[in-house]
This record gives C-alpha cells, sequence and structure tokens, in this order.
C-alpha cells in the first residue's frame, strides 16, 4: 500500500468510525428516555444494547486510529493486538450487561404492571432501525473504498441492532396491543441471551488473535495459490499465517534449484513478494530461502510442502 493510499484510506474510516460513536450516542439519550417513560424491560435491553454499541464503537475508532500508527523500535510487529485486549474489556461489560438485564427481566415475570405508551417506545425503535440504517449504508461506501476490516465488524454489529429494535416493538405491540403479559419480559430475557452470545462470540475471536491462530483454511489456500505461481519456485513448506487487529502476517520457506546464483534466488523472492503484495496488500510477508529438498527441523508441526496440488502438473 503507497503512503497516497494510506492517506486517503485512514481519513475515510476514521470518518466512519466517528459516524458509529455519533450515532450510538444519540441512540443512547433517545432509548434511555424511551426506556425510562416506558418501563419496558425490552427497551432496557435495547438501551443496554446501545451503550455496549458505543463502546464497541470506540474501540473501533481506537483500532482503527492504532492501525494508521506505524510499528516503532518497542513494537517491530505494530500494534493490532491492542484492539483484542480491548475486546476482552468489552467482553466484561456485555457479560454484566446481560447478567443484569436477565435478572431484571426475571424479576418482571411476576409482576403484574404493563409497559406504557408503546407509541412512543415504537417510535423510538422506528427512528433507531432508519437512523442505523444511514449509518449502515455510509459504512458499505467507505468498507467498499478502503476495505477497513474494523469497519466491516462495526456494520455486522450494526445490522443486528436493526433486528433487536424490530423485536422491542413486537414486544410492546404484544403487550400494550394484544394484551399478552408477559412478553416484554420474556423479549427482555430473550435480548440478555443475545447479548450473552455477542460476549462469547467477542470474546473468541480477541482470543484466537492474541493465540496467534491461523487463518482459515480458504485464505490459506487463495494466498498459496499465488505464491506457488512463480516460475523457478520449486516448494512451499512451513507456512504459518497470523492475525492481530486489521493486520494479516504470513511467513514460509520457499524452495528454489540449490545450483542457482544467490541474486538469481533472491530476484524469485522478491518477485513472489510483489505478487503477494499485489494480491494481499494488507499482508506482511516474510520468506525464508531454502535449497529444493533441504530438510529443516523434525519438529512436528513444521509443515511439509504445501503447494496446491496442481503445482507438480504445471512444473
Amino acid at each position: 500500500m503507497t503512503q497516497d493510499e494510506r492517506r486517503r484510506i485512514v481519513p475515510l474510516a476514521t470518518r466512519a468510525a466517528l459516524a458509529s460513536v455519533a450515532m450510538a450516542t444519540f441512540l443512547l439519550g433517545l432509548k434511555g428516555f424511551a426506556a425510562w417513560h416506558t418501563g419496558s424491560i425490552a427497551m432496557l435491553g435495547s438501551l443496554a444494547d446501545t451503550g455496549l454499541d458505543l463502546l464497541a464503537s470506540l474501540v473501533t475508532l481506537y483500532g482503527v486510529r492504532l492501525a494508521a500508527t506505524p510499528a516503532d523500535h518497542d513494537h517491530r510487529f505494530g500494534h493490532g493486538k491492542a484492539e483484542a485486549l480491548a475486546a476482552l474489556f468489552q467482553v466484561g461489560l456485555i457479560t454484566a450487561s446481560a447478567v443484569g438485564i436477565g435478572w431484571r427481566a426475571i424479576m418482571a415475570l411476576g409482576e403484574r404492571a404493563p409497559t406504557q405508551d408503546a407509541e412512543f417506545g415504537i417510535g423510538v425503535s422506528i427512528a433507531a432501525i432508519a437512523a442505523t440504517a444511514v449509518l449502515l449504508w455510509y459504512q458499505r461506501r467507505v468498507i467498499r473504498q478502503t476495505g477497513s476490516v474494523a469497519i466491516l465488524a462495526d456494520n455486522v454489529h450494526y445490522q443486528s441492532d436493526v433486528l433487536l429494535n424490530g423485536s422491542v416493538i413486537l414486544a410492546l405491540v404484544l403487550d400494550q396491543y394484544l394484551r399478552v403479559r408477559g412478553a416484554d419480559a420474556v423479549f427482555g430475557i430473550a435480548i440478555a441471551l443475545w447479548l450473552a452470545w455477542g460476549a462469547f462470540q467477542a470474546s473468541s475471536n480477541a482470543i484466537d488473535q492474541l493465540m496467534d491462530k491461523e487463518w482459515p483454511e480458504d485464505q490459506r489456500a487463495a494466498f498459496l495459490d499465488v505464491a506457488a505461481r512463480q516460475p523457478g519456485l520449486r516448494g512451499i513448506h512451513d507456512f504459518r499465517t497470523r492475525r492481530a487487529g486489521t493486520h494479516d502476517f504470513a511467513q514460509f520457506h520457499m524452495e528454489v534449484d540449490p545450483a542457482i546464483t544467490v541474486a538469481r534466488a533472491h530476484d524469485l523472492v522478491e518477485a513472489v513478494e510483489h505478487n503477494l503484495k499485489r494480491a494481499f496488500p494488507k499482508v506482511e510477508v516474510l520468506i525464508h530461502l531454502d535449497p529444493e529438498g533441504h530438510v529443516d527441523t523434525d519438529n512436528p508441526l513444521v509443515e511439509a510442502d504445501v503447494t496446491p496440488h496442481w503445482f507438480g502438473k504445471r512444473m
């Protein structure tokens, strides 16, 4: 990625993250008043989720800004893992909110007092859906232009908010118009469970990054497919990958004819790096050069030849 591209992409991603923060702040105030005014447990759950949206958007903003910070003397691989640490902090807050909402909803099952002013609560939820739809549209524009993984994750998160606001509308309609008592509390419990599931997923993703989990198999295969198309390459082994925040890292041993010169071997490595950078501009690549047939170690985790199945036929 060139410096001009980076200067163009970073402000776009930052503006999208700031838009998420502004939207979550607006909805937090609106839903806070609606939850107090209607007494709806489902609206309270939606309010808690919006509070977490605000936190998630702040973390996204932090991650986008930090992703633009170059590696320094103390952090040679960049600062991407700070985003995973912040996500684990989020998980604690999400879990606490889910427990609180679930407990309040269970207690409300034994209460007979209905919710109040369903029209206002429904109006707030419709406004929230409309505002979120505008944000989703803007985020998608930025994603198309920048390919930001952080903004993409935020976009997926806000898509679920549309469904959550729809469930609040349904709960209020059942409780006040159709007189289905307890519907609001049941939806409150459902929202609490949904929050708990989101916490589990967020913790899983964060832990995967901190533990340097390998890329998915389809992504690994696509990467190897590009690398192996370089004429003169005799094989690839010990392929390792990881992800930190918005950055991906890949390293492997590349085998070449042992009879060629060092300069020729260096040219082949640079050609492979160029092809990979063009196809995967956000991946930092490290290649170790080996003569064909060289055995590096007896470590069973070191993969043998991982070149694509078509490689032998093409050679």
